[in-house]
């Protein structure tokens, strides 16, 4: 069959035959500059990789919190830097181990935590003033963060010389983007807000080493967004983080260094490179265009990111070996700070161990044998690459314009065209597969009859049994008049005005479980249901 080629990026941006000097005049002195200065197109550190390492930062947690903990180990002594924890979707969605609504999944796509107990057995014998930590975690990122600064608090953590607890890590609390991609809200989208700017604001007085919210278009554009639309919509989104923070007080140059963002590496290899770039170069000068940023630690982006998961595919799944690899090169030569690799069992089940050492391995290969950390940005003065990197820029900025005429992410979200934006690329990309104008190798071209036998991770039904016993055994053995004594001043607290963080480390700390601390909130907060309250 005789097919029309797509001579265009995954955005649509059209690729010409060839390029030239023409198509990326004067961008050494304007638009390049040195690694580590403005406007970091070619990176934010001096010496990159040269210098340090990207973390290699694999998201894992399944069952119980002994499993994931194994798990941890296992990763950190074959040379992972970093942790990122992934979390069950009662523990998302505010619900214990042992609500109705929450059984059929504890423990199936991340660890089940009700409590500080769980979360004390999840780190245990892991020193947390060591490691840096991922926490995959938005409606309840408040209450796991508190776990957390409870947990290095028992492990008995020395303060810095600043005072502050030298904890380093991430929290997700990007909420915005699950009212546009993912749905694992809980409250309506105002209190929300409150709760994400009540961490930013805690670690920028109490945290300093932490990132408190990792910005994320990674489920945006897996949920459809093409390239241009996962910078914009994720800047989109950062602009009402800041603006939020902003109103509580605190000056820009006093948190903005410790934004983090979360983007996702798809499979047009040199869209990426130039996508990382051109979102580099923009958010440096919004940070001192739009806010004045004075330090250059203010203007950096400094981000994490995944290889996609849905261009993995169930036929043929070894395939997704060298698709997790393209997708993991495209984001170190695009200058990530941070990385996971995919398994490539992941479109069937959870990994198995050893599929997340083949995902692991594959980031050390291309540290230590590739070659491609010799030199700084080595794609830097591509004709093509420097004018795909200034054409999603300028694609992206527009977005972002536009969505500041409506009024912000906010009413953008709420009016739902950042929904409607995605939901029509991805439309696009579906029929282009359909009628076979792009190819996915296995799926519908070079489909072969013969199955493959993949060994699966399934998580043990009495994970779940036990993880229930243990709740109910908690409530049972803990001083109760004392969880109840925290729980009233978490109620009062919500409805004023105060940070909300310290009244939930109360909580967490007296051992109120997840769901008890979300009941309180629903409670003063309300539910929100897909475009209501309730």
């Amino acid at each position: 069959m005789t097919r029309k080629p797509k001579f265009e990026t995954l955005s649509g941006i059209e690729a010409k035959q060839t390029y030239s000097p023409d198509d990326a005049r004067d961008h050494y002195n304007d638009q390049l500059g040195f690694p580590g200065e403005y406007p970091f197109t070619r990176g934010i550190q001096p010496t990159m990789y040269r210098g340090r390492l990207w973390t290699m930062r694999q998201y894992a947690g399944y069952a119980s919190a002994d499993e994931s903990n194994a798990r941890y180990k296992y990763l950190l002594e074959h040379g992972q830097t970093g942790l990122s924890v992934a979390f069950d979707l009662p523990t998302q969605t505010g619900y214990d181990s042992d609500h109705v609504i929450a059984r059929a999944e504890v423990g199936k796509v991340g660890v089940a935590i009700a409590s500080l107990a769980d979360m004390e057995r999840l780190f245990d014998s892991i020193p947390l003033d060591k490691v840096s930590t991922s926490m995959t975690i938005n409606a309840t990122a408040a209450i796991l963060l508190a776990m957390y600064v409870a947990v290095a608090k028992k492990q008995n953590v020395s303060l810095g010389a600043d005072g502050h607890l030298p904890l380093r890590g991430t929290v997700q609390n990007d909420i915005l983007k699950e009212y546009i991609a993912r749905g694992t809200y809980i409250f309506p989208p105002a209190p929300s807000m409150r709760l994400a700017t009540d961490i930013i604001e805690y670690c920028a007085r109490e945290l300093p080493n932490w990132n408190p919210i990792s910005i994320s278009g990674y489920h945006m554009r897996e949920a459809g967004a093409t390239a241009v639309q996962e910078i914009a919509f994720t800047f989109a989104n950062a602009i009402e983080y800041v603006r939020g923070t902003l109103a509580r007080g605190i000056a820009f140059d006093d948190f903005a260094p410790q934004l983090s963002f979360f983007f996702v590496a798809q499979m047009d290899f040199l869209e990426e490179i130039a996508k990382y770039r051109a979102a580099r170069r923009l958010w440096a000068k919004i940070a001192q265009e739009k806010f004045g940023a004075r330090k250059a630690s203010s203007m950096i982006l400094r981000f994490h990111t995944q290889t996609s998961g849905v261009s993995l595919t169930a036929q043929q799944p070894q395939n997704n070996i060298v698709r997790t690899a393209i997708e993991a090169l495209a984001a170190v030569l695009g200058g990530t700070q941070s990385l996971h690799t995919n398994a490539f069992d992941e479109a069937l089940a959870l990994p198995t161990e050893e599929s997340a050492g083949i995902a692991l391995k594959t980031q050390q290969i291309i540290a230590h044998e590739a070659g491609v950390t010799n030199t700084i940005d080595p794609v830097a003065g591509s004709y093509y690459i420097e004018s795909l990197t200034d054409e999603i820029e300028k694609q992206s900025n527009e977005y972002i314009e536009r969505i500041e005429r409506m009024g912000g992410a906010l009413k953008a979200i709420e009016s739902g065209y950042i929904v409607r934006e995605i939901g029509e690329s991805a439309w696009k990309f579906a029929n282009e597969l359909e009628t076979n104008k792009r190819i996915v190798v296995g799926v519908n071209e070079f489909e072969s009859d013969k199955t493959e036998s993949v060994k699966t991770l399934r998580v043990d039904p009495r994970v779940r049994d036990e993880q229930i016993a243990r709740v109910r055994d908690l409530r049972a053995k803990r001083e109760n008049a004392r969880v109840e004594i925290a729980l009233k001043e978490l109620r009062d607290a919500a409805r004023g005005t105060a940070n909300l963080m310290p009244a939930i480390i109360a909580c967490v700390e007296n051992y109120a479980t997840v769901g008890e601390i979300c009941d309180v909130l629903r409670g003063e907060f309300g539910e929100y249901r897909g475009g209501g309250v309730y």
